[in-house]
């Protein structure tokens, strides 16, 4: 169960990320965070604006049954 939980399907991909970052911003250490979009480019870019080590990477779906949603999961780590 995540913490936090953002859906982005049918949004664009600039506000995508500003969402994300400003809540992952406000997420305290070992707090998750649940993403869940559509957009290919959206997906690919999402773990980039954030620094490599800030986070760890629990779960990553790439859709089901050919859908093209994907769902990534990520916990803060301590600083």
């Amino acid at each position: 169960m995540a913490d936090y939980t953002l859906d982005f399907r049918n949004t664009f991909s600039s506000f995508s990320l500003l969402k994300m970052t400003e809540v992952f911003g406000r997420m305290q250490p070992q707090e998750t965070l649940e993403i869940c979009g559509s957009d290919p480019d959206t997906r690919r870019d999402l773990l980039k604006v954030l620094p490599e080590n800030s986070y760890d990477l629990l779960y990553s779906d790439e859709g089901e049954g050919g859908q093209d949603v994907y769902t990534i999961r990520i916990r803060k780590r301590c600083r």
